[in-house]
Formats: C-alpha cells, structure tokens, sequence
C-alpha cells in the first residue's frame, strides 16, 4: 500500500535526497495522517458517546490531536522547502523540527484534558454499554494505526525524517492505547468490573508520557544533535581513503535540517607535499561527500612535519605525559616553534565529552611532566572537543 501510494503521488520518490522529493512524501505523509484520523475520530466520538465510554471518547481526542499533528507536520514540511535567504543563509529546513514540537504541544494538550474528564470517571463510575459495534470500531482503529506507524516508518526512513520517525512512533503508542481500551471494555463486559476511568487515565498518562519523547527529541535537534555514528563514520572514512591523507581531526557536523548539513574537517598532510596537491584533493573530497551523503564539506589543511628528528621525539614524549594524565586525551597539530634560548611545543589537546578535568589542571599537568622528564620548552596548547 505505501508503495502504491508512493507511485501515485510522488515523482522519483526513491530519490529521497531531493528536496522536492522530501517535500512531497511530507505532503502525502501529511494528508493521509489528516484523514485516517478524521474518519477514526469521528467513529470513537459516536460509539463513545453512545456507550458513555470516557476512554473511547478519550482515544477519539487523542485521534483528533493526531489529526492536528498531521497538519503541523504538512505546514512543517512546506515552510521548510523554502529557499535560503539574507536572514537565514542555511535555508528553513528546522522548520521541520519545529513541527514535531508542535505535535508534541497537541499531544501534551490532549492528554491533560483526558486526565481530568477520566479521574471525573473514577470518582462518579457509570456503567458502559459495550456492543459489537463498538468493539468492531475500536478493533479497526488498531488495524488503521498499525498500517500509519509502518506507514510513517517507511516515509521517514526513504527521506531521513524525524518527524515522520516520530509520527510512526506516536501511531505504534496509539495502537497500545486503543488496546488497552478493548481491554477495558472486555473486562467491563465480562467480569462487570467499572474500570472505565481508570484506562481512560492510563491512556491519558500514556499519551502525555509519549509528548515529552516527541518534545525532547524536537529539542535537542534544534539545539544541534549530535549526527548519528554511521554518518561520521562513513565520513572519516571517506576521508581517510585517500593516499596523501595523513589524519583528521576537529570534525564538526552541523544538522541545519533534513537535506541541510553542513561540516567542517581538519585534514592532516605532509608538509613538503605541494600545496596545489593538498588543494585539488581537498576539492576532489569535498565534491564526492556532497554528492554521495549530501553534506557541505569544509576542509581546512593541516601540514605536518614527519621527517624532523626533534619534532617525532618531542611529540612522542607529550603523548606519553597525556597518558598518564589519564582521561583517554589526545592530541594533533604538534610543531615546535624554535627560538633563540628556548623552543615553544605547539599542539592541541583533544578532551572527550565524557571528561571532566579542568583545561588549566592539563595544561600544569604536562607542564609539570615536561620538567620532570628534564625537557625545557614552553608551550603553547589549545584544546579542543568538550567546551
């Protein structure tokens, strides 16, 4: 079905690279979310209110706010296509993500408004009238939403959208709901048991429960996410494939939107190598990672020095200090700056996200072992990795 859908409505959608591709399964995923939710809400409204179901008429709310959602993630999707201009230069492809926070705001809105009328239910129980009609109903709605979330899922993994990554999940938690639901209602049928409001705050918990996934996730990509490990694998990997390519170091990959990432690498050569060489295969790099992964490549040259007999003797030194500081630290661009009486030790420090030693307690601590191994020389170190 999904691949049908796709044929019909999307040109070249296994191109999901392109932005009026991207553009135009966000619209189909937008549409046909509109409308599942429609029809499955207007059906819980009529059989909830017919049987007085509080948590039948809640999975209808939770339905509408799906159906919202839905708009949210089409309006995300059309205000993210629009083109790069002077006040933003990266384009609007975060309006995507913005659109998952709004999805989360619906559902948070949702859910505490199913709270109240279910603990309303629980304080003053009345009796269900559970018939086949509404068990056909609500039984349908999880055939529906088990195809959206596989649905979302597919649309999502052919464009790299976390929106519609996120709308799969919110069905996947939508067919638990609506089971429990069925749940209730067998229970109330069979065992006479009134537990009607209690699904209905259990549903209302769940879905609330289910924002707060959707609102951090929408979150932390607008505060810049890291990019997932595949992609900077494949990145260094890339890199590294080259003869001439020494090392890199200092990569940052920026996540501006779907279709928008921009990166920046320090590229380590031999410093006799021609500059005009470095040069053409940094250019040669940086076209074959924005045409094979789609990111905009910056690389900076680093040139670095491999036959100087102080320079490999001094840097293995450091690099034995930086071991016994411990911290799993790093470190690359070493040069020695000579002088008149005193030479100066160039080099940055790398510090893992996951340490928490202070700059200035390394900055002593290789100081101090440098006098200790009887090695006179200032220096100069810039750190990088952890701010």
């Amino acid at each position: 079905m999904t691949e049908l859908l796709l044929k019909i409505f999307v040109k070249n959608y296994n191109d999901g690279d392109k932005r009026e591709v991207h553009s135009a399964v966000g619209n189909l995923a937008g549409f046909t979310g509109i409308a599942c939710n429609l029809i499955l809400c207007a059906g819980k409204f009529i059989v909830g209110a017919v049987s007085g179901s509080v948590s039948i008429s809640a999975d209808a709310i939770n339905n509408l706010t799906d159906s919202l959602s839905s708009v949210a993630t089409l309006l995300g999707f059309r205000m993210a296509q629009q083109p790069a201009d002077k006040d933003h230069p990266y384009g609007h492809a975060r309006y995507e993500y913005l659109a998952g926070l709004v999805i989360a705001a619906f559902i948070f809105f949702a859910g505490f408004e199913l709270v109240k009328s279910s603990v309303a239910k629980i304080l003053a129980p009345v009796a269900i009238d559970v018939s086949a009609i509404t068990m056909g109903v609500l039984i349908a709605s999880v055939l529906v939403k088990l195809w959206m979330s596989r649905f979302y899922k597919k649309l999502g993994e052919k464009i790299g959208s976390s929106t519609l990554t996120a709308a799969s999940a919110d069905s996947r938690n939508d067919v638990l709901s609506t089971s429990a639901v069925i749940i209730g209602c067998i229970v109330e049928r069979f065992f006479n048991l009134t537990v009607d409001g209690y699904i209905g705050l259990a549903v209302a918990i769940f879905i609330i429960i289910s924002g707060f996934g959707i609102a951090k996730e929408g979150i932390s990509l607008l505060l810049g996410k890291q990019v997932d490990n595949e992609t900077e694998q494949q990145l260094e990997k890339t890199i590294l494939s080259y003869e001439k390519v020494l090392g890199i170091h200092d990569m940052l990959i920026h996540d501006y939107g779907p279709g928008r990432c921009y990166a920046s690498v320090h590229v380590e050569f031999n410093a006799e190598e021609s500059l005009i060489v470095c040069h053409d295969i940094a250019d040669e790099i940086e076209k074959r990672i924005a045409e094979e992964m789609n990111i905009n490549l910056v690389i900076h040259f680093d040139p670095i020095v491999l036959d100087d007999e102080e320079t490999n003797e001094m840097k293995l030194v450091v690099e034995d200090i930086m071991a016994s500081i411990g911290g799993k630290l790093s470190i690359h661009d070493f040069r020695i700056v000579r002088g008149g009486t005193i030479s100066k030790l160039m080099f940055d420090v790398f510090i893992p996200y996951d340490n928490n030693m202070k700059r200035e307690d390394i900055r002593k601590a290789v100081e101090k072992g440098l006098v200790e191994k009887g090695r006179i020389y200032t220096t100069d170190i810039r750190f990088d990795g952890k701010m």
